[in-house]
């Protein structure tokens, strides 16, 4: 059969004004046919992106609503020296997403980011994805759920793991050192459907179905290159229940984020999160290295447990949030600090201990509570925290950390981590440039 033009495609004739064969009536067995075995044609195999989603129609991206557009305040700019969502105040919700390639060549991997540049940059801004949302005769470019809805602060965060570097595409060579494989850990029983991945993305929202929406367009662009690996939703308080902005609340009830370091501290945050030339792998300078790490909470043995028992844990007071023995929850970890007996205020494997150390080694958290129903083997909940981090070297920073508090955190005793991975996010893309330009 004679392959339509691409402006067949799009409803016209070779000859203008006079409708082409996707204006005619025709059936959706019709489309398939003509879209060839596997989606390789006519709808699904011209670009590799689905054909959904061409160059023209991502120029073409069209609001979504004009409040939306209008209120700048729910924008969050994709655009920058630095990704957003690394430093940006946490939003309510997440959605995170592993995939792995399946792109046949580098070339092919360079177009799934250019693809997925534009699309971010579009969706971020509340613009709906595409031009073909109104042809009654083709899918829709765009899923549509987001239609009409503010951006909500939407911000969209690309890393690559290790695997990224296996050799598939020539870029072994070009594997940094920080992003180091994990070691095994204390209370680690981890499952391969929760862990790695050779692309990680972030979607963060105050709004979880666009959050949805935005991991959803991202996966049918990938069609052909990427497949999704595993994908995790989370949440936190929302703004709207908690207007003051307090630390969120993890699922056992402890204020989560306390001891973060201050975004807006620029020279902190160079020590303690932005890669920079000089670590060796010049293509990362002003990115960071995301860790993800799935933690279940023993729910139902937790809830047993003492207040008492809970805050010797923690090692601060659920109510306040304040290190033991101290008032307010911002009040120094005083570690020397002794009781009337001579014993440690703060328990010795408490997590706040064992986490804060000396002080010297810091992490950026950016962690979310998430619930993903009932266990049926066991009939409890599977629910517990999504915790990601960013930090300049994870091997002078979340490793050392992490093996200290698997060693004998008091927590241990409530929790398992079940799922890992680790993503080197690519420092930010000006406008008319795509994210991950600097290594490609």
């Amino acid at each position: 059969m004679k392959r339509p033009s691409d402006s067949e495609q799009n409803g016209q004739s070779q000859e203008e004004g006079k409708p082409g064969i996707i204006d005619k009536k025709i059936s959706r067995r019709d489309l398939l046919r003509m879209a060839g075995v596997g989606g390789a044609g006519l709808l699904l195999g011209a670009t590799g992106m689905g054909g959904l989603f061409s160059v023209q129609e991502r120029s073409s991206a069209k609001p979504a609503s004009k409040a939306a557009k209008a209120d700048s305040g729910q924008i969050v700019d994709f655009y920058g020296a630095h990704q957003a969502g690394i430093t940006t105040p946490p939003q309510d919700f997440i959605v995170f997403a592993a995939f792995d390639l399946t792109a046949n060549s580098l070339d092919d991997v360079r177009k799934l980011f250019q693809a997925w540049t534009a699309a971010a940059a579009a969706m971020t801004s509340g613009e709906m994805l595409g031009s073909n949302n109104e042809n009654l005769n083709l899918p829709p470019s765009d899923t549509g759920e987001a239609e009409g809805l503010s951006p909500s602060r939407t911000t969209i965060t690309f890393g690559v793991g290790a695997s990224f570097f296996d050799g598939r595409y020539g870029l072994a060579g070009k594997r940094p050192a920080a992003l180091a494989d994990l070691p095994a850990f204390g209370g680690d029983e981890l499952r391969e459907e929760w862990s790695g991945g050779d692309i990680g993305v972030q979607v963060n929202a105050n709004d979880l179905q666009i959050a949805f929406h935005a991991i959803r367009n991202l996966a049918r662009i990938a069609r052909g290159k990427a497949v999704l690996r595993w994908t995790q939703e989370g949440f936190q308080r929302t703004s709207g229940a908690d207007p003051a902005g307090a630390t969120p609340r993890n699922l056992m009830g402890f204020k989560d984020g306390t001891n973060n370091p201050d975004v807006s501290d620029e020279a902190e945050m160079k020590k303690v999160v932005w890669a920079a030339a000089s670590d060796g792998t010049p293509w990362m300078d002003q990115g960071s290295y995301m860790v993800v790490r799935r933690i279940r909470v023993r729910i139902e043995v937790w809830d047993r447990s003492t207040l008492g028992d809970q805050e010797a844990t923690f090692g601060r007071h659920r109510n306040s949030g304040a290190p033991i023995g101290s008032v307010h929850e911002t009040d120094k970890i005083d570690l020397d600090k002794k009781d009337e007996k001579g014993k440690p205020v703060i328990p010795m494997n408490s997590h706040i201990r064992l986490a804060h150390g000396d002080g010297s080694v810091k992490i950026l958290r950016r962690s979310f509570s998430y619930s993903s129903g009932m266990d049926h083997k066991t009939g409890q909940l599977d629910a517990g925290l999504l915790f990601i981090c960013f930090n300049r070297d994870s091997r002078k920073q979340f490793i050392p950390m992490q093996q200290k508090l698997g060693q004998s955190d008091l927590l241990n005793e409530y929790i398992v981590h079940t799922g890992s991975a680790m993503f080197a996010c690519f420092p930010g893309v000006r406008q008319g440039g795509y994210i991950g330009e600097t290594l490609f």
